[in-house]
């Protein structure tokens, strides 16, 4: 067996860039910048990125895109003017929204009843609401919106982040991902995995709500002890070093010896960034959770809603605080019956209603909150879901998918805010101007612009392709930028 090297002899001999890295890593004292993009390609607007994403299909003509046009014709017998590809049944009649709209803020931004919390801070959010998809299938549609590609095989954006700009704070991640309580939308953590970039840049899942929030942070057995898993961590270190010298450049192994001393700052800076119990009461109250200890019934209602989702977002608070460049927060998991999801083929107002009251709680909260802290100036806030619903009726109550436009929006970090970009037709069922719809590309690329990076420049080399979020796609939109 060839002799071992201590952890800081590994670090410094290993031919890989990850020793050179992590002993500088260790050796500065305020933080550290170990992204691949060492020199920003123009002065960036913002730090850090929350995405919020509404898994199974949001309709936007139910929250944030008013169509008086639905309202007149509302039970009369739908015609499109063209054929319409369905992805089920759902080319029943016109249907309005369940939801009545009224106007907020000085821009006169209408928004449904159901996010009304948001309306005191329309005045600082873009809609766009003229975005095209490619597909009404699930799985693909949000491998589209959350990588830039319809198949697995891709990073997610907040790798790419991660990768391109590294940790503002070395004790927490900087990709973290707080999934549904419930499960997982389509697709899972490929959602955020790392895919070919190295595997120290995927998003790290974090559930707030349950009693060990990140899996395997700490041992959860009874005969585990402190000095135990030091010993443990000690011996595996020999192995790893061993293996690294064996096979220099491997990123797997980086990112476990990685993922091994993050852990380890973790122990103490987690539970700390995950403890809310500090927060101001008036805090608490504005994120739906001044209710502690409150039974819900078995179907899906808006206050549940409200504190897993607000939980959630004051998490996500905490966590762009300590440091932490990328937040992605998920409301809705996968097929399921009853629904607990955005998918709402069988009736509007059951499902939508609870899941946008405490969404829009929730992200109401944390617009108000960044904003009083003054981080909303540097911090993208960006509302997205896989595509929208049809106008016509499914059923009676429901509305089938619609990818052939949908609604997104943004919020601080340079956008421009009190303005719409991008509108739908007089239905919502495609855009106004279809030949100059909004893409998913083109969110991809704005949100790099603002990061300092330009979305054709940020590549990797795979497969004998030039790599990147974009694909060979996307404009910044130059718009909606203050």
């Amino acid at each position: 067996m060839k002799p071992m090297l201590d952890r800081r002899d590994f670090l410094r001999g290993t031919s890989s860039g990850f020793g050179s890295l992590a002993l500088a890593m260790m050796l500065q004292e305020e933080g550290y910048a170990d992204g691949t993009v060492k020199v920003l390609h123009h002065p960036p607007k913002a730090k850090r990125v929350v995405q919020l994403f509404m898994g199974g299909a949001a309709s936007h003509i139910d929250l944030w895109d008013h169509k008086p046009m639905l309202e007149k014709h509302h039970g009369e017998k739908s015609d499109f003017g063209e054929h319409v590809e369905a992805f089920q049944n759902g080319l029943g009649p016109w249907m309005k929204s369940p939801f009545p709209f009224k106007p907020y803020g000085q821009s006169g931004k209408m928004l449904s009843d159901v996010v009304a919390p948001l309306g005191e801070c329309v005045d600082d959010m873009t809609f766009i609401h003229n975005l095209v998809g490619k597909t009404g299938v699930h799985s693909q549609a949000t491998y589209l919106q959350a990588t830039g590609f319809q198949r697995p095989g891709f990073p997610g954006m907040g790798s790419w982040v991660s990768y391109a700009l590294g940790s503002i704070n070395e004790n927490l991640p900087t990709f973290v991902v707080l999934p549904d309580h419930r499960g997982f939308a389509s697709n899972g953590p490929k959602n955020w995995g790392s895919a070919f970039l190295p595997a120290s840049s995927q998003g790290t899942a974090i559930f707030p709500q349950r009693s060990n929030p990140i899996e395997d942070l700490t041992p959860q057995a009874d005969f585990a002890t402190a000095e135990g898993d030091r010993a443990g961590l000690k011996l595996l270190s020999k192995f790893n070093g061993q293996f690294q010298r064996e096979r220099p450049g491997d990123s797997r192994l980086e990112a476990r010896v990685r993922s091994y001393e993050l852990a380890a700052k973790m122990q103490l800076s987690a539970p700390e960034a995950l403890d809310i119990s500090g927060e101001p009461e008036h805090i608490m109250k504005m994120y739906g959770l001044d209710r502690a200890g409150a039974k819900y019934p078995d179907t899906i209602n808006a206050a549940e809603e409200e504190e897993y989702f607000g939980r959630k977002c004051l998490i996500a608070r905490r966590l762009l605080e300590r440091g932490v460049r990328f937040v992605q927060i998920w409301s809705g998991n996968d097929n399921s019956f009853p629904r607990r999801n955005w998918d709402s083929h069988e009736n509007i107002e059951r499902d939508h209603g609870p899941l946008a009251r405490g969404m829009a709680v929730g992200t109401a909260a944390l617009l108000k909150d960044l904003k009083q802290s003054g981080m909303l100036d540097e911090t993208i806030v960006l509302w997205t879901t896989e595509f929208g619903r049809m106008p016509s009726t499914q059923g009676s109550k429901g509305r089938d998918h619609n990818p052939y436009v949908f609604t997104n929006w943004l919020c601080g970090g340079g956008v421009r805010g009190g303005m719409t970009h991008g509108e739908s037709d007089q239905w919502g069922y495609k855009p106004l101007d279809r030949a100059n719809p909004t893409q998913v590309y083109d969110i991809h690329a704005t949100i790099l612009h603002l990061m300092g990076l330009d979305h054709k420049r940020l590549t990797v080399r795979h497969d004998g392709i030039d790599r990147r979020l974009t694909d060979v796609h996307g404009h910044v939109l130059r718009e909606i930028i203050a």
